[in-house]
């Protein structure tokens, strides 16, 4: 399992033990052939009572299909998790072997796995290490003196920090970027720190001639300096995503979840994993949207839909989201945050503390604990305002409460901001550490621009007065799709708020939501009503028009009218 927070502050001031390497012995001879493989082994991490280590091999020798290493432990040193290798443990015997993903091993190729593992007393480098029975290389000396943790240039001296955007740079994605700058008044903007939307299996290599993962962390160094760097990735790729959207469906059908764990997980997992990305701080935000849709949109609900009725049965969405929380948590400098929807899905009595079960129950299946949750993101490509300042849930008019009238309907909450704080207490109320922090995707959520309200509405009665003061233009808070009116909110920045670790922009502005009518494609993303404008509605936005722009592309795609829109309607403004 992961560290916690706690756990893993401490190791700053703990660690004590060894960094080392392994050297291939090889005889002066020139004549002689070289060793037939070598290792790599470094201590990361230590603290009083565990470690992370990371090893590299590197084969010598005639190509592999797979792989298995060996090593034997002089102390009483036990694995108790690995990445990027099946590592198990007899005694003092370990064995690593490969993966389905990272079997072939060329001449000349290296491969790198890393663990975590425990051990009291001492925490010696094992002396020899075997490639398939073959001796690879003795370690000439005993352990080194270890990496500085607080070092940031320095691999080995990972630690995670309490809140991964506090003093540092934020990715700027370069294909966004060049998007962004192309537009008429884009250059205002294009230099903003956006997320790394990682929708199907192909983006992990890169789609069309773009930008794979790699060539993105590749990018992230370049762009860290000698500074600390977050780069935000979205892991979006579920079976049977977003059940109830049609226009975010995926690629993989609701069975498909061993197909989503080892061609979609376990390969983002192995890029991330590789010591050449250790100086990076990457946050994850893991599968937005899915989870909250087995609360509002099953069963006997008139928002229900068959096929969320499919994925609450069949149990898909938690083990995927467990499965992604427990590998990627693996990863010492990987940051997951869990999607916990936005005010106006979850704000309601019947959807708030439910959804935070549903969560829980994700975070502890298929091997994840609370601990491999940093955090939690709200609002993710959603409109939501950040802050009402005009009326608060608590204000009466003519005898009625903000919560009858028909904007807010019941609702507990008014704006993304006392949502996201609320949820955080009720998270850390059902066993998520204290110490999570929260994000708000900020990057659609401005409401500037000539119809922004200057100050509260009428008195009259209590619509009125809502209607008159709320930023938030929207017909229905159930709207999602390319919102007419909206606009750039609050620039990416960190620590705005208690409980908040940062202010987003997860969602690239000026990305389509959604086709406005059917566009045939190969990424399995459908045609969904609510992009377009004329559909007058359904109960998951109150029967109401759809509020979305014409003419959009399908979900992901460029869509410049509405990043026109944002920039317009921005605010602050631009």
């Amino acid at each position: 399992m992961s560290r916690t927070r706690t756990a893993m502050l401490a190791a700053l001031a703990l660690v004590a033990g060894a960094s080392g390497t392994a050297f291939a012995v090889v005889p002066r001879d020139l004549g002689t052939a070289a060793a037939p493989c070598t290792v790599d082994y470094k201590v990361q991490n230590q603290w009083d009572t565990g470690f992370t280590a990371n090893v590299t091999l590197t084969n010598n020798s005639a190509a592999k299909s797979s792989w298995s290493v060996k090593w034997s432990y002089a102390g009483n040193q036990k694995v108790t998790s690995g990445w990027n290798a099946k590592v198990s443990q007899s005694g003092a015997a370990v064995t690593a072997a490969n993966e389905s993903y990272n079997g072939s091993l060329a001449t000349g190729g290296s491969v790198s796995f890393g663990f975590q593992g425990t051990y009291s007393g001492t925490n010696a480098i094992p002396a020899a290490f075997t490639l398939d029975g073959v001796t690879c290389n003795v370690d000439g000396g005993g352990p080194t003196d270890p990496t500085d943790p607080t070092d940031p240039t320095d691999p080995g001296g990972t630690t995670r920090v309490d809140n991964p955007y506090s003093g540092a740079k934020v990715y700027v994605n370069p294909e966004w970027s060049a998007h962004a700058a192309a537009e008429p008044g884009g250059s205002r903007i294009a230099d903003q720190p956006t997320g790394v939307w990682l929708d199907r299996i192909a983006a992990i290599n890169g789609v069309n001639g773009g930008m794979g993962l790699r060539d993105h962390l590749d990018e992230a160094l370049k762009q860290k300096g000698s500074g600390e760097l977050v780069v935000q990735l979205v892991i979006y790729d579920l079976p049977g995503r977003d059940c109830s959207a049609l226009a975010s469906n995926g690629e993989l059908g609701p069975t498909e979840i061993d197909k989503y764990k080892t061609q979609y997980i376990d390969p983002i997992k192995a890029i991330l994993a590789d010591a050449k990305y250790a100086s990076l701080r990457i946050v994850t935000t893991i599968e937005i949207d899915s989870l909250p849709n087995l609360v509002t949109n099953t069963g006997s609900r008139p928002t229900a839909t068959p096929q969320c009725d499919v994925m609450k049965a069949n149990g898909n969405y938690q083990k995927g989201v467990g499965y992604a929380l427990n590998k990627l948590g693996d990863v010492p400098n990987v940051y997951n945050y869990i999607d916990a929807g936005h005010h106006g899905w979850l704000g309601w009595d019947d959807n708030f503390a439910p959804s935070a079960a549903i969560m829980k129950e994700a975070a502890t299946s298929e091997g994840a604990t609370v601990n491999d949750v940093h955090g939690f993101i709200t609002n993710t490509a959603n409109y939501s305002a950040l802050k009402e300042n005009n009326f608060t849930i608590n204000d009466t008019v003519a005898g009625k409460s903000v919560r009858e009238s028909k904007w807010v309907d019941w609702n507990r909450y008014v704006d993304e901001l006392s949502y996201a704080q609320a949820f955080r207490n009720q998270l850390v109320s059902i066993g998520f550490d204290s110490g999570i922090g929260m994000l708000i995707d900020t990057s659609r959520n401005g409401w500037g621009g000539t119809a922004r309200p200057a100050g509260p509405g009428a008195m009259t009665d209590v619509n009125t007065y809502v209607d008159g003061g709320r930023y938030d233009r929207r017909l229905n808070t159930g709207n999602w799709c390319n919102q007419s009116g909206a606009g750039l909110g609050e620039r990416p920045q960190a620590s705005p708020a208690a409980g908040i670790d940062a202010y987003v922009w997860m969602k690239p502005p000026g990305e389509s939501d959604g086709s406005s009518s059917a566009i045939p494609n190969d990424e399995g993303k459908g045609f969904d009503r609510m992009c377009d404008p004329t559909y007058t509605g359904n109960p998951r936005n109150g029967n109401n028009l759809s509020g979305a722009l014409p003419n959009a592309p399908i979900s992901g795609r460029w869509f410049s009218a509405q990043f026109q829109e944002l920039m317009k309607n921005a605010y602050p403004a631009l």
